[in-house]
């Protein structure tokens, strides 16, 4: 007979002491079971006393975890968090430098702990390590010639307490006095600091822009872009990542008139060419946070862009109507003629005959073209660019066109403008960077004006599909499908530089689109007639029990789902897996990422699937309602399930892609006997449909096909058959 569920098998260790087994009752308070444990040994004052887990983390045994507690857990008798706060509260202050070193090691390690970092902010912690920083390690750095490593690490140990206490979000950013900042910026500022320091330093910084405007008006006054430039040409990647994310944080922080003057100071400092050759092209592999913060950085840099996008023209200002007299000036050659030069008629036909050559919709006024938002004036900024720093490729493109017939020839004009529209749709100009996304391009950061010079190629290759579809006017937007493919395409590519950019859309000629999509639509072909129609109505059932016996067994292969957890750079998982019986659900937490299939010896909890009431997705889970940054995060949400059981309970789940997503939610459907609607099953349902459908439609009357393949035939004894090319 099976243990009662409320009772847990575990081992009990004490220092000095044999480790007791124990039968720990959860039904009991927890207070009642250290008593127990206490007596056992002989232990008073129980009430100094907790449990805490003997692994890697040592967290604290609470009322609120201990349901997490599993059969075979090695647990540990020592003092109380609050016991423990009070002693390392102490021993911080110690006038000895070996025990004041010591006693900060621990409380970085115990720190860690919400519950003891509960304790120890109730003691006044946190002001007095802000105190140590700003005063306190004053003292020391009168040693530091002669003790440079003690320092260091009694400064490390500080600050690597302070952001651990911090990251529980206890107390609020804004409370820490600007004597703080100052301090903790001049160990940024400082030329040679020890690594540690430097990188706790930078990612307090990085906090504190991030979670109070306020704070990020005074870190701006300590901290240059100048100064946090010489960090990234080292070679310590961990540095140059926390840098990164600093001016990232200033510059997503930056009211939006500063953020214009930022990126030039940015440019000034040519931090793209920095990072490009410290970073990008460095011999070191670029690890996830890296390239997500690089994704950040290209983001906030196209987003700069948005004003202009934004912006519609204004036909009455003559400083904009300039531009346009430019383009026409550029490609035509033709001086702005004085006022008096002939009649106002003609003066006004020859406009509408070059504006029409241009390209642009509206051949009297171009301006109105440009009133369309997006793209705004950024379509004529781009054109401008092409024009100027591209000239002859601008001049024969329009006058290319302007010499073919009136149906055939590419509107340079209006296809900029389009043209500029995709490209901010492709590059989601203005929107802001995702949680988890580590899409960044390298060929971007290969030039100061990289949107200018993307739009410069794309135009051009814009002009050449159109000539390679024989397009006419009827076929422009077909013409930009195409464009938009071929972009696309070459982009998933991840190019390293705008040449080789350029040069694998040479290889994506409209031809080679043509061939890759009648190849994607061999099994996509859909028979309309009646009998094919009811043969697929007949077949598709028994696809879909397929599917679904499909997505059980994945579940009971079980998936590694990550924690859920306000520290982006420490990861947690936990394990979840169906049974083979298909009735019960077992889950347990994991200290690391498994290479392959977890026991369900290892997973302790279980969920009978009877009692699994819904299973909700989206903005609908609950951990989506509790988490206020994730609730904006349209990646995460579309990740996101829970399983609601009994009355209020839930199991929460942040799928790690798109595919386990929908795995997980169609066979939790399918096990609640509710109809699986995911994108993956609509697609493995039209690709099994099409193969099952070929299958069954071959001719194979009165053929007899063989259970053994046929022997390879003897070689001819000559080969004068074969013909000579030469």
């Amino acid at each position: 007979m099976p243990p009662p569920s409320d009772i847990v098998k575990v081992a009990i260790e004490w220092p000095g002491a044999f480790p007791k087994l124990m039968e720990i009752d959860q039904k009991k308070p927890l207070s009642a079971i250290i008593k127990e444990v206490c007596e056992g040994w002989s232990l008073g004052n129980h009430e100094n006393f907790a449990l805490q887990n003997a692994d890697s983390t040592n967290f604290y045994i609470t009322e609120k975890n201990r349901n997490d507690i599993k059969n075979g857990s090695i647990l540990r008798l020592t003092t109380s968090p609050a016991q423990t706060a009070q002693q390392l509260h102490e021993r911080i202050q110690s006038s000895s430098m070996d025990a004041k070193l010591e006693a900060l090691k621990d409380l970085a390690s115990s720190s860690r702990d919400v519950t003891f970092a509960q304790e120890f902010i109730n003691l006044d912690g946190l002001s007095l390590l802000t105190q140590m920083v700003e005063s306190g390690t004053e003292r020391y750095q009168k040693l530091q010639k002669i003790m440079k490593p003690c320092f260091g690490d009694l400064l490390s140990f500080t600050l690597t307490a302070f952001v651990e206490l911090m990251d529980h979000g206890i107390v609020s950013w804004d409370t820490f006095s600007m004597a703080f900042i100052k301090k903790i910026a001049s160990y940024v500022n400082k030329p040679a600091m020890d690594t540690a320091v430097l990188q706790r330093s930078l990612a307090i910084l990085e906090s504190m822009v991030l979670n109070s405007q306020d704070l990020y008006q005074k870190v701006a006054q300590e901290i240059t872009i100048g100064q946090l430039i010489p960090h990234l040409q080292g070679t310590d990647q961990d540095i140059q990542t926390y840098t990164i994310a600093v001016i990232n944080a200033l510059f997503l922080k930056a009211p939006e008139e500063k953020r214009q003057e930022m990126a030039h100071i940015l440019a000034q400092k040519e931090l793209r060419s920095i990072i490009l050759s410290n970073v990008i092209r460095s011999t070191r592999a670029i690890n996830d946070e890296m390239a997500h913060q690089l994704y950040v950085l290209q983001v906030l840099t196209f987003n700069l862009l948005e004003d202009r996008m934004m912006t519609k023209m204004d036909p009455q200002d003559q400083a904009q109507r300039d531009i346009i007299f430019e383009l026409r000036r550029i490609a035509f050659d033709v001086e702005c003629e004085p006022n008096n030069s002939g009649s106002m008629e003609k003066r006004k036909s020859m406009y509408t005959r070059d504006y029409k050559k241009l390209g642009f919709i509206n051949h009297v006024n171009p301006a109105v073209d440009f009133t369309q938002i997006p793209p705004g004036m950024l379509a004529l900024d781009n054109m401008l660019y092409f024009a100027k720093h591209h000239q002859d490729a601008y001049i024969r493109m329009v006058l290319e066109n302007s010499s073919r017939e009136d149906k055939h020839e590419c509107p340079f004009g209006r296809s900029s403008i389009e043209l500029t529209k995709m490209l901010c749709e492709i590059l989601k100009v203005g929107e802001l960077p995702s949680e988890n996304c580590h899409d960044f391009h390298p060929m971007f950061f290969t030039h100061d004006r990289s949107f200018e010079e993307f739009f410069c190629i794309c135009i051009q290759l814009l002009n050449k599909t159109w000539k390679e579809m024989r397009a006419t006017s009827e076929d422009f937007n077909k013409v930009m499908q195409v464009v938009k493919e071929q972009v696309m395409r070459a982009l998933i590519q991840k190019p390293n530089s705008l040449d080789q950019f350029k040069s694998r859309l040479q290889n994506l000629s409209y031809t080679e689109i043509l061939k890759i999509r009648q190849s994607e639509r061999m099994n996509q072909e859909d028979f309309q007639s009646r009998p094919i129609l009811e043969l697929r109505e007949k077949i598709q059932p028994e696809i879909m029990e397929l599917i679904k016996q499909q997505r059980l067994n994945r579940l009971c292969e079980g998936t590694c789902f990550r924690k859920i957890s306000s520290r982006r750079r420490q990861d947690k998982f936990w394990y979840c897996r169906l049974s083979p019986n298909h009735k019960v659900l077992h889950y347990g937490d994991l200290e690391e990422s498994p290479q392959g299939e977890v026991p369900h010896d290892s997973l302790q909890d279980k969920l009978p699937v009877a009692d699994i009431k819904a299973v909700v997705t989206g903005k609908d889970c609950p951990h989506m309602k509790e988490k206020g940054a994730l609730k904006q995060n349209k990646e995460v949400l579309e990740l996101a399930f829970s399983v609601l059981y009994e009355s209020d309970e839930y199991l929460n789940f942040i799928a790690p892609d798109k595919h386990e997503y929908c795995v997980w939610t169609d066979g939790l459907n399918a096990l609640l006997g509710k109809e699986m609607t995911s994108e993956f099953t609509k697609t493995d349902l039209d690709v099994l449909l099409s193969m099952e459908m070929k299958l069954r439609l071959l001719d194979l009357e009165n053929i007899q096909i063989p259970e053994a393949p046929p022997p390879i035939p003897k070689e001819p004894s000559n080969y004068d058959f074969v013909y000579d090319c030469n």
